[in-house]
């Protein structure tokens, strides 16, 4: 480790030698703890980090209008637009590199849940289910039916590997609420845990924020962290090891997430993809989601802020948006690429800049909790990655199947826990419909399709395990011509009491 001396000159060559105003009030523990932290910074690309971010901060974003247009359809997959003996394939396709454990997933959940109200990994939330399930529960049941489908099909014993990318905010609460939950009844070899790095927050004038005397206010690289922590964590000789050749990559609150999703792999694996983005339509012209796009010829995310009103409200002749193609956070990557970009391109990546209320001492060595932005954190994206793919595609699904994000507290008016839970309940709702059961309210009368009424309350309350069903198929042999009084939850056991009748 450096010493003292070391450390301090390097601290100051950066600019950045206020970092040690408190040091002589520090005792020796706190001093060894703060130089040990400092020694793991990379102190000669500090000086760049800092300058980068408040030229960032400063700087509006480009506007892109002149050089994007949208990907072309040949390139493109839609659940409604695709006729059903390809989606059939897909599936098909899906289900058999699954079957041969070609298919791992990666789990992008390296933020807190400090949106939310809670100081935990959004992972364990509990958004209000009738189950009383969190959203890491749900996604490993979903893993578990997925290998169950894909082992009935094809007379298998498959495993579909859990990477999830964690930080120093999220790893330790994760492994121990996955163990103290038995791993949800997955293998706990199969589950592999990992930290993404962590880089300091900077002020606007570019200087390194300090949270306390001794500690540096530090923050995740942001979900582009991936391919740096893929090479810290030697995570892709893992993947290699168990002949895992697609990766399916999603964000932890997504609450209808379909866990390596057999239909989305099998469009990717036969159309020779090694990118691949799932996008849902926009649901007005200016929502604020990042457009899946092409910019100069080449395949990326532009995110809401880069283009001008009048283009993204731009229609075809169809009156549907020109740019429609709305980023989820939910790719497919065959193995190979990610060793391309962990080789070649991942130091290429771009930086984001987000303005965040950072805590900090101030010259006075008060601690101070600030009402307004008072610093940056630089941030990748997991997307940045689709430049440098050779053959990009994108597959569009329904946003009321696929997408509902859990970000904000209950009392905003979108993604919050009321809105995640109902669009789950609302799903199962049309699932138990579908197959042919009708759905009762507590005095007995018949309910309509389901619909979120205006105070955001669901008339029906019914929930489907998921491993019971992955993607609402298999219930018509359970609940065909049955009456189910809600709140309904068929889980394994009700299923089972079912079938018996």
């Amino acid at each position: 480790m450096p010493s003292f001396e070391q450390v301090k000159q390097s601290l100051e060559s950066a600019g950045q030698a206020h970092v040690l105003q408190f040091w002589p009030e520090l005792c020796e523990e706190e001093r060894d703890v703060f130089l040990e932290e400092l020694a793991q910074l990379d102190l000669k690309g500090l000086k760049d980090h800092c300058e980068a971010a408040a030229k960032a901060a400063a700087s509006p974003p480009d506007s892109l209008d002149q050089h994007i247009e949208p990907i072309p359809p040949e390139f493109i997959g839609s659940v409604k637009k695709s006729g059903r003996d390809s989606l059939e394939e897909w599936e098909r396709r899906g289900l058999l590199e699954i079957s041969e454990n070609c298919v791992g997933v990666l789990l992008l959940a390296g933020g807190q849940g400090t949106r939310l109200g809670v100081q935990y990994p959004k992972g364990m939330y509990n958004v209000g289910l009738p189950s009383g399930k969190t959203l890491y529960q749900i996604q490993a049941e979903r893993i578990r039916k997925i290998q169950e489908l894909a082992d009935s099909k094809h007379g298998s014993k498959c495993t579909v590997p859990w990477y999830i990318m964690t930080s120093e905010f999220t790893l330790g609460p994760t492994e121990t609420f996955f163990k103290e939950n038995n791993y949800f009844g997955l293998e706990p070899t199969n589950i592999i845990m990992f930290e993404q790095r962590m880089i300091p927050a900077v002020t606007f004038d570019g200087k390194v924020i300090l949270k306390d005397k001794g500690k540096i206010a530090m923050a995740p690289d942001g979900n582009g962290g991936l391919y740096q922590a893929l090479v810290d964590n030697k995570v892709l000789e893992d993947m290699k090891k168990r002949g895992v050749k697609y990766l399916h990559v999603y964000c932890v609150d997504n609450i209808l997430v379909k866990m390596a999703d057999p239909v989305f792999i099998g469009f990717c694996v036969s159309k020779g993809a090694d990118c691949g983005a799932k996008v849902v339509e926009k649901a007005y012209p200016t929502e604020p989601v990042g457009v899946v796009c092409r910019v100069r010829g080449v395949s990326q995310v532009v995110e809401y802020s880069e283009v001008q009103p009048q283009t993204a409200e731009l229609r075809g002749p169809g009156g549907e948006l020109v740019y429609s193609a709305g980023n989820i956070c939910n790719h497919c990557f065959t193995r190979s690429f990610l060793q391309d970009v962990a080789e070649k391109y991942k130091d290429q990546l771009k930086q984001h800049v987000a303005l965040k209320k950072v805590p900090f001492v101030d010259a006075q060595g008060v601690q101070v909790k600030p009402s307004k932005s008072n610093g940056i954190k630089m941030e990748k994206f997991v997307f940045d990655v689709f430049p440098f793919s050779r053959n990009f595609v994108a597959f569009e699904v329904v946003r009321e199947d696929e997408f509902s994000p859990l970000k904000n507290a209950d009392g905003s008016v979108t993604d919050n826990p009321t809105t995640a839970r109902n669009s789950l309940l609302a799903q199962h709702c049309r699932w138990a419909t579908s197959a042919g059961a009708t759905l009762l309210d507590e005095y007995g009368n018949p309910l309509p399709l389901p619909s979120v009424s205006a105070d955001g309350s669901l008339p029906a309350q019914c929930e489907i395990s998921p491993l019971v069903s992955y993607f609402g198929e298999g219930l018509e042999q359970l609940l065909k011509g049955r009456t189910l009084h809600t709140p309904f939850v068929l889980d394994e056991k009700q299923a089972k009491k079912l079938q018996a009748q």
